[in-house]
């Protein structure tokens, strides 16, 4: 606990204080100390009183980088937040090449590159799954199309660009071998390197 001293109050007054009671209990007991004694011990007292009033101040002094860090802490904590609550309302979002493109773009681009790869490896003679991810693709892809196709916004981008190779070549084979097809393990080949491709700018 830091000792708050009087504004003035110098710490030869205490030891005034505690070496009069002293030589009064000297006095009380009869007890006789040599000169130097007597010199020594008003010395102590007077040298612990001053070491106890420097740590006193000094405590108020160490108390203030800390308080400085904590400050800075939430501070720290408070733009973090802030910076959390604004990106959530900005309708834009960085891609993994540092561009700023719209997030509800990136969704369903990023939805697009996940079901149509899923449905590509997916095991044709399974039939119940492969419906599944099937269905799932042609949905991603259908609701990619009607929001962004022709969108002046993202149709310079690498990820649209390549999305839409992939989708000419699907369209291109499905032209040829007719709806039922089995897409030829080259097509897929290829259309999964479109996929990947586009995964590097979203």
């Amino acid at each position: 606990m830091a000792l708050h001293l009087p504004k003035g109050w110098f710490p030869t007054s205490w030891c005034s204080c505690v070496r009069s009671r002293a030589d009064k209990w000297n006095s009380s007991h009869h007890l006789k100390l040599l000169p130097w004694e007597s010199q020594l011990n008003r010395r102590q007292l007077c040298i612990g009183t001053s070491l106890i009033a420097t740590l006193s101040v000094d405590q108020s002094i160490i108390s203030q980088p800390v308080q400085a860090e904590e400050k800075a802490v939430a501070q720290e904590e408070e733009s973090g937040i802030i910076g959390t609550i604004k990106s959530l309302f900005d309708p834009n979002e960085k891609t993994k090449t540092g561009k700023l493109l719209p997030k509800a773009y990136l969704k369903s681009a990023r939805e697009v590159v996940k079901t149509l790869r899923e449905s590509l490896k997916e095991d044709p003679k399974d039939m119940g799954k492969f419906r599944r991810t099937a269905d799932a693709a042609k949905e991603s892809i259908r609701e990619y199309l009607s929001n962004w196709k022709g969108q002046p916004t993202v149709t310079k981008e690498e990820s649209y660009m390549e999305l839409e190779k992939a989708f000419r070549s699907l369209a291109s084979f499905y032209a040829k071998a007719g709806p039922f097809g089995s897409l030829s393990d080259e097509v897929k080949s290829e259309i999964l390197q479109d996929l990947e491709n586009a995964e590097k700018f979203l």
